[in-house]
């Protein structure tokens, strides 16, 4: 009988783990940003504040997160953001005061960067070669499914309250990741496999000439990918994707209950809805991920992104609500496992840790921009309607990064 490579039991927990956060803190932050906001009247800008302060951090602490998951491997910073990530949701079920708010929801969104995305997908990355694409996509469907659980969600913070649900969210996240958060490895080599289990810890000679070619060639250092062109334009283009992507998260709700005249609940399924399309984006991402070309791929979807948010932000009916849902869930399902193999790709696995920390600096432009543009012009203009047609509009030219981004030529082996 044929062994499973340990890498796919990697990526069932990644999967299981991204499926928790997404569900507690990713889709669901929508409505308890609905919830705070009636329940103890802070603003639009202030709550957004909570996710501009979330994504400073991540930028500043990027690239010593990825210097260190370089050196030491990923495990034990996984284990250790598991630990924050509950403790801040317990901390979240006590605040009062705005203050309050912040200090609670910067130790959880820590925590969950501690061992969310990027720890797990370089964890991967260090896994898979020729199937890199498929095994990002696949750990990515639990972030997918996640939205699954919003009506969810949604149903206990109206039945149960926000302050119980946040303490009960704590004690899942400990309990149900801090075990799978001991699957992971640093690398294959370690436990005697090899990347993407094909072959044998000694192979024979090998005719392939991507093989031979990379013998001649090495992966770029940190330093070598930052000359590039590429690098700087795949952050770009991730950059602007994610204005609509956290505009969405933390607006979506709040826009449909206030502005479009809906449910919470009513609007959790349209968060459900476009988890669906989501899953249908990454289960299209693991089939043609690693045939066609990523960087195209990544261009057409950041049309998707934009016409989307389009449908939301003008929507006069439950039929534009299902074309939003359908067009943004899709595109960020497939591009979001896409951005992050390229990079692999394009610079190899020797220093991704920092490269991808790196990248964050230029990436967070759009995870603040997206919640406070759309936050911010929600409280000057009284609706949405303006900021999110500025989010829609950048994601469109976001499309035009991704188009330039050609791969770089790789730096040659010094001989011996």
């Amino acid at each position: 009988m044929k062994r499973i490579f340990y890498g796919w039991y990697m990526v069932g927990a990644g999967c299981a783990m991204q499926f928790v956060q997404s569900a507690l803190l990713i889709q669901s932050f929508g409505a308890y940003f609905a919830m705070l906001r009636e329940d103890l009247g802070w603003s639009k800008t202030e709550l957004s504040g909570a996710a501009a302060l979330h994504q400073v951090e991540a930028a500043i602490l990027g690239p010593l997160l990825g210097w260190f998951i370089d050196r030491f491997g990923s495990q034990w910073m996984i284990r250790t953001g598991v630990i924050m990530f509950g403790t801040g949701f317990i901390l979240l079920s006590t605040i009062h005061s705005l203050l309050a708010f912040y200090g609670a929801f910067i130790v959880t969104a820590l925590g969950g960067s501690l061992c969310g995305f990027f720890p797990l997908n370089i964890a991967l990355i260090h896994w898979f070669d020729r199937q890199r694409g498929r095994a990002l996509s696949t750990m990515q469907m639990g972030m997918a499914l996640g939205g699954l659980a919003l009506p969810m969600v949604a149903w206990s913070l109206a039945t149960w309250g926000w302050r119980a649900t946040a303490f009960a969210s704590g004690i899942i996240i400990i309990a149900v990741c801090l075990p799978l958060s001991f699957v992971i490895r640093r690398r294959p080599e370690e436990i005697g496999e090899v990347m993407d289990g094909i072959g044998s810890r000694s192979p024979g000679p090998v005719s392939d000439p991507e093989k031979e070619s990379m013998e001649i060639t090495r992966d770029f250092t940190a330093r070598e990918a930052l000359r590039t062109q590429a690098f700087w334009l795949l952050s770009l283009g991730h950059s602007f994707s994610l204005f609509v992507v956290t505009g969405i998260n933390t607006h979506a709700i709040t826009h449909m209950k206030e502005g479009l005249g809906y449910t919470i609940g009513a609007a959790s399924f349209a968060i459900m809805l476009q988890t669906v399309a989501q899953l249908g984006g990454l289960g299209l991402g693991a089939w043609i991920g690693d045939r066609f070309e990523k960087r195209n791929l990544c261009a057409l979807c950041m049309l998707g992104h934009m016409s989307g948010l389009l449908f939301l932000t003008y929507a006069t009916g439950p039929a534009m609500i299902v074309a939003y849902a359908i067009l943004h869930g899709a595109a960020w399902g497939l591009r979001g496992p896409v951005t992050q193999a390229i990079r692999a790709d394009y610079f190899g696995r020797s220093a991704i840790g920092m490269i991808m920390g790196l990248s964050f600096m230029v990436i967070v432009i759009g995870q603040i921009g997206g919640p406070m543009i759309a936050g911010v012009l929600a409280d000057v203009t009284g609706n949405y309607r303006a900021g999110f047609t500025v989010l829609a509009l950048l994601a469109g030219l976001g499309s035009v990064f991704f188009l330039l981004a050609k791969r770089p030529a790789r730096p040659m082996r010094v001989a011996a």
